[in-house]
């Protein structure tokens, strides 16, 4: 099927979703959660500063910057992963370039499913099932990825991973989509830049991770001391 005008618009508007804005506020994201390494209260702190926010322009910017970019950007590239054609098994096919691209697909595919996942375990399980602001503070989240035999940790370590991939890839395919790096060149260094950014969001994310299990929750009991009764006490004066 070859692209139209109408394709052609919404396969860019697609790729500059995936790095402005989600990219941006998936390096935001993952910066203020790795506020947890800084102990319980400064991601608290955090999460007070949104809730502190006037309600309707948090809501405005949820909707308008965050949930519907990403709804486009996901819908849109699952409606181009079903188009796309599988030929990575096929040995004239297995260059560098095509792998990467089977991996974006793949990584964006997964992603889709661990996002609504993500999002409706947190944000809407906090706002609007009853959870609860404590349920996204930082002694929610700890819960979160210890139950069940750190199944959450598992999980989200996975989905770090995979946003970082699909990012930093996104990043290559971007510039060359819109013609920024045209030459041959110029698209094999950028490919060792994105290489190196993935490196890198993936251990901002997997610190931000380890944040919420090497601190114990704020206001969690400590250690009571065993203490004679008072009558005895005034005895052995």
């Amino acid at each position: 099927m070859a692209l139209n005008r109408e394709n052609f618009l919404l396969h860019k508007l697609h790729s500059l979703t995936g790095i402005v804005p989600i990219g941006f506020y998936m390096l935001q994201h993952l910066t203020l959660n790795s506020f947890a390494l800084a102990g319980p209260d400064k991601f608290n702190a955090v999460i007070a500063f949104f809730e502190g926010m006037p309600k309707h322009i948090l809501l405005a910017l949820e909707i308008g910057v965050i949930l519907l970019p990403i709804l486009f950007h996901g819908v849109y590239g699952l409606f181009i992963t079903q188009r796309a054609e599988v030929n990575v098994y096929q040995k004239k096919y297995r260059y560098t370039e095509n792998w990467m691209y089977f991996f974006q697909r793949a990584t964006g595919v997964a992603l889709f499913f661990l996002l609504i996942l993500h999002v409706s375990t947190t944000t809407i399980a906090a706002k609007y099932l009853g959870r609860g602001i404590e349920h996204i503070q930082y002694a929610g989240m700890q819960k979160m990825l210890t139950d069940n035999g750190y199944l959450g940790l598992i999980l989200y370590a996975i989905g770090v991973l995979l946003a970082s991939y699909h990012l930093c890839y996104g990043l290559w395919n971007f510039c060359i989509r819109w013609g920024i790096t045209v030459s041959e060149s110029a698209q094999i260094a950028l490919r060792k830049v994105s290489f190196v950014a993935f490196v890198a969001v993936t251990v901002l994310g997997w610190a931000a991770l380890a944040g919420f299990l090497i601190h114990e929750p704020a206001g969690a009991s400590q250690p009571i001391q065993a203490q004679a009764p008072a009558s005895v006490a005034q005895q052995s004066l």
